[in-house]
């Protein structure tokens, strides 16, 4: 992040809108960092996710582009699911992966650990 400097000295209707402005910045920091947590956690999930499918697609041996054919799904599209990539599909983008490897897709729910 680039400083900023100035050739003149802030209001004090200038440096009173900023130092309110930080107040918010760090009153609000914590949930905001709390809430990145939790995005992290569900991209961790779903990382395992694709990894059980990039596994499945590989032990019954299609590639990237026999996997193109069976489910209709673009290749460089499957290829970002695989990496992380995108980390949002769609349900029917997972159920589609999931039949065209033999396997069922089951969602399921928990209480947080």
């Amino acid at each position: 992040m680039k400083r900023v400097i100035r050739n003149r000295m802030l209001t004090r209707e200038e440096a009173a809108k900023y130092e309110a402005i930080r107040g918010q910045i760090a009153e609000e920091l914590p949930d905001l960092i709390a809430r990145h947590h939790e995005r992290t956690a569900v991209v961790e999930d779903w990382q395992g996710l694709f990894e059980q499918l990039r596994a499945a697609r590989e032990e019954k041996g299609l590639s990237l582009s026999e996997l193109t054919e069976l489910t209709g799904m673009d290749r460089s599209a499957i290829s970002k699911l695989e990496t992380g990539q995108r980390p949002n599909p769609t349900l029917d983008t997972l159920s589609r992966y999931a039949r065209a490897v033999g396997k069922r897709l089951v969602l399921s729910l928990s209480d947080p650990t």
